[in-house]
């Protein structure tokens, strides 16, 4: 079996380094917040070339209260894209606004920025563009936007540690940048985590009073906050494995590379790294219109493989408040139906990238010809 993810193998080439950290924070006692998530909020800003960081209990977290620092609530609107993991609409919808969304560049699969003035109404208050699989919205004109309309810009960074724009780090670009440390991501948690970063020190200061209760000081509750607040042995555990990133990264890159010189002649298309990107392949997606037989496939060889996303949030039940229909973002619902996530992480060989490419080329082969 190539499983689609391997968090066992990951923890065992560092476990030595782990099991200390978690024992050190055990015999201190520190289990909620503290200095281990202190030091990670320090380190991890200063990895994404912002001032200042916001550990919360989760990535979703961090965009509600990105949101609210920035005063989204009931009657504003917040721009976004439906093809993205549900938490990024939920956050929108928490604060009480209204998600309006624009639909995505087919190349890039994040948020199409000649469609974004067309959705800006008296009520828009805010843009999320959403770094996709580790690749980079197209910022600039979407910052450009935000400018001239006075809106503020909250980067959805959860699957884009160390992505770059244009050789800047993504997250520090907008106004705040929100990561998720959830275990499958590029840098993962041994449990649930996220964080927020921002240059701004009054959003940051209100985001570390939301977090906790709304208190700046032990008992004395400045905001109707929220227990958001980052466990000590997951600051610890990241703290460790934000060391390796750029190693991981790099393999995760390379591995990308294989996959797209062996699948190059296929009838399928594989990642595109916009110019501008640095591309962290947080997940490598192909498309293909045979995706459900190809899926099915795979699994009879023991390939496992993922699908990210296949109902876009707009046509998910439970967001059919919003009132959008089936065909209102072509795009999106297009490369919803043929996407397919293979394998990648840091530790995949380059002989299981061999084998499950050798795969893809046998099963399309047979249904070419069938």
């Amino acid at each position: 079996m190539i499983p689609f993810l391997d968090l066992k193998t990951q923890y065992l080439s560092i476990k030595p380094e782990i099991d200390e950290a978690v024992l050190k924070v055990l015999e201190s006692t520190q289990y909620a917040l503290g200095s281990e998530v202190f030091a990670f909020e320090e380190e991890f800003a200063r990895y994404q070339s912002a001032e200042h960081g916001i550990a919360v209990n989760t990535g979703t977290s961090a965009l509600h209260l990105a949101l609210l620092a920035a005063g989204i609530g009931p009657g504003d609107e917040v721009i976004t894209v439906p093809f993205t993991f549900i938490a990024t609409v939920a956050a929108i919808a928490y604060t009480g606004a209204t998600p309006v969304f624009v639909d995505i560049d087919p190349a890039s699969y994040t948020m199409d920025v000649t469609q974004i003035e067309a959705a800006i109404t008296e009520r828009t208050k805010a843009i999320m563009p959403v770094h996709l699989y580790g690749q980079p919205a197209d910022m600039d004109p979407i910052v450009e936007i935000a400018q001239r309309h006075g809106l503020v810009v909250i980067e959805d960074a959860a699957q884009a540690h160390r992505t770059e724009y244009k050789g800047r780090r993504v997250g520090s670009i907008g106004d705040i940048g929100c990561f998720s440390f959830y275990p499958g991501k590029n840098l993962g948690a041994y449990g649930e985590g996220g964080m927020a970063v921002t240059n701004n020190p009054e959003y940051a200061r209100t985001m570390r009073m939301l977090r906790d209760w709304g208190q700046e000081k032990r008992y004395h509750h400045l905001l109707k906050g929220y227990n958001y607040r980052m466990d000590g042995i997951q600051g610890a555990i990241l703290r460790v494995k934000l060391r390796y990133l750029d190693q991981w990264t790099e393999a995760r890159r390379s591995h990308a590379a294989h996959y797209d010189r062996l699948l190059a002649s296929l009838d399928i298309k594989t990642p595109i790294a916009m110019p501008y990107s640095y591309h962290v392949y947080h997940v490598y997606a192909i498309r293909s219109s045979e995706r459900d037989r190809l899926k099915t496939a795979l699994h009879k060889q023991n390939i496992q493989t993922g699908i990210h996303y296949p109902v876009p949030v707009h046509l998910q039940p439970a967001y059919a408040d919003l009132g959008y229909q089936s065909g209102d973002f072509p795009h999106t619902e297009q490369v919803s139906t043929e996407t397919l996530s293979l394998p990648m992480y840091p530790e995949l060989t380059f002989t299981q990238v061999n084998t499950i490419s050798e795969q893809v080329r046998n099963i399309l082969n047979t249904l070419k010809a069938a």
